[in-house]
């Protein structure tokens, strides 16, 4: 059982899972205020303000080099790792959403004559994320780690 003690006491994953969960609260938030609605799919679901991806591997990247040195090899993974995912998010997944958009509002406009199959299908629009959503991930991931540092080591 020592095995779940290290897993739930993991001073990367804890960092790196509450990154995640507080983006995805506040992108909850955001979204409620502008669409003056709660949507709870918000609080799960890609794409929107802040990036949770961001700020997942960003906090992860920051506490790894808290702990083992800015210098250290595990440092330089964890920092490559963040910079891909932060890339890829405003890149292909970014790219990704708008085609989704644009194929979601073909097949709304051309579905009479589509078969019925091919008219329940609605794409994920909200994949990727513009760079200040990138960039607020990336600010809430770095807020989080340090906080998380002081706080438990």
């Amino acid at each position: 059982m020592n095995w779940l003690y290290d897993l739930f006491t993991n001073p990367y994953l804890i960092t790196a899972i509450s990154s995640w969960a507080v983006a995805q609260v506040i992108k909850a938030i955001i979204h409620a205020i502008v669409n003056k609605k709660f949507d709870i799919h918000r609080l799960f679901g890609d794409g929107g303000m802040p990036s949770g991806h961001s700020a997942t591997v960003t906090s992860l990247a920051i506490i790894t080099g808290l702990i083992n040195g800015f210098g250290s090899a595990v440092f330089a993974v964890a920092m490559i790792l963040a910079v891909v995912v932060c890339h890829d998010a405003m890149g292909v997944r970014q790219e990704t959403g708008k085609q989704a958009a644009v194929l979601n509002e073909l097949i709304e406009l051309f579905s009479l004559p589509l078969d019925s199959e091919l008219r329940e299908i609605k794409l994920k629009e909200f994949v990727g994320h513009t760079p200040v959503q990138v960039l607020a991930g990336i600010f809430v991931g770095v807020v989080n780690a340090i906080v998380m540092y002081y706080t438990f080591t």
